[in-house]
């Protein structure tokens, strides 16, 4: 794998971490007690200014990954991929972050579904 590659990708798991927290950080604060009394419109804002952060990583990596750009991936490629490390951050956030929630042989079946996923995405075709 390339530079290129490898950047886009470290790219999309900065991205997709810092997203995470912008959408479901909140939850964890207000189990924690921090935002329990925080109207709606300031849990939006407090998790816009944290997607702000998002799109520094995100933007670029597209960018940098686009084949028309000279990067290695297609669109439909970079999309699969953030799709697919989405769900793997996601997952360690909510096993990390939210003890009451718990992995069942569903969400593994999932996982496949979506390694087959990306296998398809990246599969030549003629």
């Amino acid at each position: 794998m390339n530079w290129t590659a490898l950047a886009t990708i470290g790219l999309l798991f900065v991205s997709n971490i810092v997203m995470t927290f912008a959408w479901y950080g909140h939850l964890k604060l207000q189990q924690m007690g921090v935002s329990t009394n925080w109207p709606l419109f300031v849990v939006i804002l407090f998790s816009w200014g944290i997607a702000l952060f998002e799109y520094m990583f995100m933007v670029p990596a597209n960018r940098i990954g686009f084949s028309d750009n000279g990067g290695p991936f297609s669109l439909m490629q970079l999309k699969v991929i953030q799709e697919a490390i989405t769900l793997t951050v996601f997952t360690v956030f909510v096993t990390v972050f939210f003890k009451n929630e718990h992995l069942h042989w569903n969400h593994f079946v999932s996982f496949m579904l979506l390694i087959m996923a990306v296998y398809f995405a990246f599969m030549k075709v003629e």
